[in-house]
């Protein structure tokens, strides 16, 4: 009866938890690397680990997906974010002589894409992103041609109260842009690990007893051309 409870509990809490496993129109990890939560989708809580930059079980992802520059990116979620947080999206231009394939996404190289914002109500936060199944984004139109990892990630604030509270549901996929202007290039580059402080406003929150403050998210600014 014991082994029967505690497999529920485990079941339940993975129901809890979810994972970004692909972009629409692909299969599961194939543009997507493959996360070390794919199993139990259990999030990350450190975030000054490794684990913070794409959280991959090992290597790259066998394909690379082509976009155009201007154009939706939109990922799908499993099973749905069940937790209330804050979504956000950054990309990394890969560097000559790496492809998107090989390349760990190490150093100050990633820009903010997008961030979600709460509105607030009698000192409670609430995301556009809550229940949401599939996420889009747009690919900025001004960047350059060419590789880049583009980072999904979900901060689930429901604990987070204290310091390392905060669960980061996070993936990378491989995407190859084209069409793009090559008008602007981005700039308030981040590293992960190095963007975020478990300290940061955006990440140690009590988002049900917030005093009516504006949320302030964790990183940079967003880029925009």
């Amino acid at each position: 009866m014991k082994a029967i409870v505690a497999a529920a509990l485990l079941a339940g809490a993975a129901q809890a938890h979810y994972t970004f496993p692909k972009l629409s129109g692909t299969s599961e990890w194939s543009s997507v690397r493959k996360t070390q939560n794919w199993q139990n989708n259990g999030p990350v809580t450190d975030v000054s680990s490794e684990a913070i930059r794409c959280f991959q079980l090992s290597g790259g992802a066998p394909d690379t997906t082509a976009f155009s520059a201007g154009g939706t990116i939109t990922w799908d979620i499993a099973p749905n974010i069940y937790h209330p947080g804050a979504l956000s999206a950054y990309m990394a231009k890969v560097p000559s002589g790496s492809t998107a394939a090989s390349w760990d996404g190490s150093g100050a190289n990633w820009f903010k894409v997008y961030q979600d914002m709460p509105s607030a109500s009698n000192g409670q936060y609430t995301w556009p992103s809550d229940g949401k199944a599939s996420v889009s984004f747009t690919i900025p139109q001004c960047l350059a041609d060419g590789e880049y990892l583009f980072r999904v990630e979900h901060v689930a604030l429901h604990s987070a109260s204290t310091v390392g509270g905060a669960q980061f549901y996070i993936s990378c996929a491989q995407i190859k842009v084209s069409g793009g202007s090559g008008s602007k290039t981005p700039s308030d580059l981040v590293s992960f690990p190095g963007a975020y402080s478990a300290q940061d406003p955006g990440i140690l929150i009590n988002i049900y007893n917030n005093g009516g403050a504006q949320y302030k998210p964790a990183g940079p600014s967003v880029f925009s051309c």
